[in-house]
């Protein structure tokens, strides 16, 4: 087999490295989307692209990984954003049938659509399935988010992350955390930007919104007398021995505070098949469990934003309480979000009984003190990636040059493989 010759710099000027394209020549972003936690990190997004019509033409592709109306269509109603141009309504699934599926159907939308970038957010199967369909098909792929690491390869979302990132032209940061992981694992420190965190940005715009929500007269609530409960992860739901954990907590801590608890529809499923406990939890068997269906991101918003204490398995829970200042108990053994200890309210629990329950209690009788939110979790990321967005694509310094020896050294090993 013949080895691919060396780079050379000149063969840039065949990709036009140095000259900026005009407004006419648009470029088509596609931004892909399943489950609720993109919905809140697309909005922003699309709404800066949309604002740079005469730069992008953006598009949105709902894979349909969420499909029931209230973990996906109350969202695109609450944040303003347009129905989805593409939606791919691949429904429920094994993890390897949801994948394959949206690959199948990503691959016919990005061979007819010919996007110049394809951008991808968090870690669900959707963002694993397009980034590799993108990739294989030569299209560059952002990820937002990019670089968190919980160093659990037991988690599908680990897996997703990794593959993700090894996928993806441009790494889209929220933290300095997630960079020095980048860095590790030998990604060009050129590939990386840190821009923020864009969850922060849906939170910032929509939280006068969601102060005006009555959830909490509906719930007969009072502020900071309350837990907020939300769980989801196979885990804690899935397993008899973390379920049994997740009721015991509950249990114990609603003897003396109202609970909470959005029930995601497959947590509310395995409550109903283990039976017991779990059923009776359901049937409204313990007075103090609020036991609701998912709800609307204001509604949540306004619980998080007003709950005593909020218990969790999500990562973008663990994000929001740090910037709204309220104490955040992650019931799971580590975290791809770490910055929300160090510089967050969020605290490691794991499935200890005893110490959740003791500090749900603490924070319920304590005083919140002053806080401050990470490093550029300020309401304004969606700029700073559209900035980059376009010095990728028009750019006429070195992230041009990166893209330029990027597809040269594609088509080179592809001529060695072939040879």
């Amino acid at each position: 087999m013949k080895s691919s010759s060396r780079l050379n710099p000149k063969d840039f000027e065949s990709f036009n490295v140095t000259a900026k394209p005009s407004s006419t020549e648009r470029k088509t972003v596609i931004l892909v989307a399943g489950a609720r936690p993109n919905f809140v990190k697309l909005a922003p997004l699309y709404s800066e692209l949309a604002s740079r019509n005469e730069t992008f033409e953006t598009l949105i592709l709902h894979t349909g990984q969420h499909y029931d109306s209230k973990m996906s269509d109350v969202f695109f109603k609450e944040l303003g954003i347009p129905k989805p141009h593409i939606h791919l309504g691949v429904g429920s699934g094994s993890h390897a049938e949801q994948t394959a599926k949206v690959m199948i159907e990503c691959d016919k939308v990005f061979t007819e659509r010919k996007p110049d970038m394809v951008v991808v957010f968090g870690d669900i199967n959707s963002t694993l399935a397009a980034s590799v369909t993108a990739a294989k098909s030569g299209i560059p792929v952002t990820h937002v988010e990019a670089g968190l690491r919980s160093f659990d390869r037991t988690m599908p979302e680990e897996l997703n992350r990794l593959v993700t990132d090894c996928m993806s032209d441009l790494l889209l940061t929220p933290s300095k955390d997630a960079n020095r992981n980048l860095e590790r694992e030998g990604v060009p420190r050129e590939k990386v930007e840190m821009v923020g965190n864009i969850m922060i940005d849906t939170l910032v715009k929509f939280l006068p919104e969601a102060d005006k929500s009555d959830v909490l007269e509906r719930f007969n609530l009072q502020p900071q007398k309350y837990a907020l409960l939300t769980m989801h992860r196979p885990g804690n739901v899935d397993d008899p021995t973390g379920l049994e954990a997740v009721l015991d907590i509950i249990e114990q801590i609603a003897e003396d505070y109202k609970i909470v608890f959005p029930a995601h529809p497959r947590t509310r499923n395995n409550f109903v098949a283990y039976g017991g406990r779990a059923q009776r939890f359901i049937e409204g068997d313990l007075s103090n469990l609020i036991l609701t269906e998912p709800l609307g991101y204001l509604d949540f918003l306004k619980l998080q934003k007003e709950s005593g204490v909020t218990l969790t398995d999500s990562g973008g829970v663990q994000e929001e309480t740090s910037y709204l200042g309220v104490p955040c108990l992650t019931l799971r053994p580590n975290t791809e979000r770490p910055i929300t200890i160090t510089h967050g309210t969020n605290h490691l629990i794991g499935l200890n009984v005893t110490s959740a329950v003791e500090h749900a209690r603490r924070f319920m009788q304590e005083s919140r003190g002053v806080h401050q939110p990470p490093p550029l979790w300020d309401g304004h990321t969606a700029e700073r990636i559209a900035d980059s967005l376009e010095r990728f694509l028009f750019g006429t310094g070195r992230e041009r040059e990166i893209r330029a020896l990027t597809v040269i050294a594609r088509e080179e090993a592809l001529k060695a493989l072939t040879m």
